[in-house]
């Protein structure tokens, strides 16, 4: 049975946030921050499934490059209060297969987001659910090697 879970948040500078950061982390890669001088490397991160930047079509072709596009956030906004994104994360019913996801997650930013001119940065993460030793399990608490758990997290900028 599908377990609902939606969030939605601000990634702010005021809270001491980064859009490269979390972009890096949502995506499992490596991103030069050039606005604070450092790296974000999450690419050891093994759970990310799918990765996709989605242009609206007025968007220059350089920000599927998910740095180019994220420095150019953190570097165009400059306040100490700026909003630099969005993130919408929900969960992903298990029952439908991963093309099925795919597909469902792309027509749902495409038809809600990217067509209203935001880019969206979409990530599905599928993560391990495990036991207190850390190993992982299934809905029954057996230990078991493959994907159990589907999420997906969305980030959006709406500058652009």
């Amino acid at each position: 049975m599908a377990i609902f879970q939606f969030g939605i948040q601000v990634i702010g500078r005021s809270e001491g946030r980064s859009a490269v950061a979390a972009a890096a982390y949502r995506s499992a890669s490596k991103i030069e921050n050039e606005y604070t001088g450092t790296t974000e490397d999450y690419s050891k991160k093994k759970w990310v499934a799918y990765s996709e930047v989605m242009l609206p079509e007025n968007a220059p072709k350089r920000f599927q490059d998910r740095a180019v596009l994220w420095n150019e956030v953190e570097g165009t906004e400059k306040g100490r209060n700026a909003r630099l994104a969005r993130e919408i994360e929900v969960a992903l019913p298990i029952e439908l297969s991963m093309e099925e996801n795919i597909r469902l997650v792309q027509d749902y930013v495409q038809n809600t987001f990217v067509s209203e001119g935001m880019i969206a940065d979409v990530n599905i993460h599928c993560p391990p659910v495990t036991d207190a030793e850390g190993v992982p399990v299934d809905g029954h608490g057996k230990r078991v090697t493959d994907k159990a758990v589907w999420s997906s997290e969305i980030h959006m900028h709406t500058s652009f």
